[in-house]
């Protein structure tokens, strides 16, 4: 469903949609307009832009403002707070990457369990060394 179809339904966009103009971004956040210029320049935030090139915040780049706000008060320089938000980035696209190995995973160990429950045993299937067993996995496919 994309935005305009939400909005007719009555819901609020969602979190990445950009809405909010500088001024309210700013009192969300507790932040000085120029402030929000400022992160924008050095790159810390990336909020959408309008035709005329007005910025607009989404909910997700006020909920960064808030996050770079708080790593600030706390003593942490601007480069810092860079750092931390690319490696907090990376986790996350670290994390999405094993969840999806996971599913990989448990599809190969189902498909096997299927053919080995289709041909009644396993004596079709290579055999692999007790030693590498606990290390890796290979997964054979037939071709035709």
């Amino acid at each position: 469903m994309d935005d305009k179809t939400s909005r007719a339904a009555g819901r609020p966009p969602g979190p990445d949609v950009p809405v909010f103009v500088i001024s309210v971004a700013a009192e969300l956040t507790g932040l000085h307009p120029q402030t929000l210029r400022t992160y924008d320049r050095m790159g810390l935030v990336s909020p959408g832009r309008t035709g005329g090139g007005g910025r607009r915040y989404s909910w997700r780049d006020i909920e960064l403002l808030r996050e770079v706000a708080e790593l600030t008060a706390a003593g942490i320089g601007l480069e810092g707070v860079r750092r931390i938000l690319e490696l907090e980035d990376h986790v996350a696209a670290l994390s999405t990457r094993v969840r999806q190995l996971e599913e990989q995973v448990a599809a190969a160990e189902y498909a096997l369990a299927v053919t080995m429950a289709d041909r009644g045993s396993a004596r079709n299937l290579p055999a692999v060394p007790p030693s590498r067993a606990a290390q890796s996995m290979v997964l054979w496919r037939r071709r035709g």
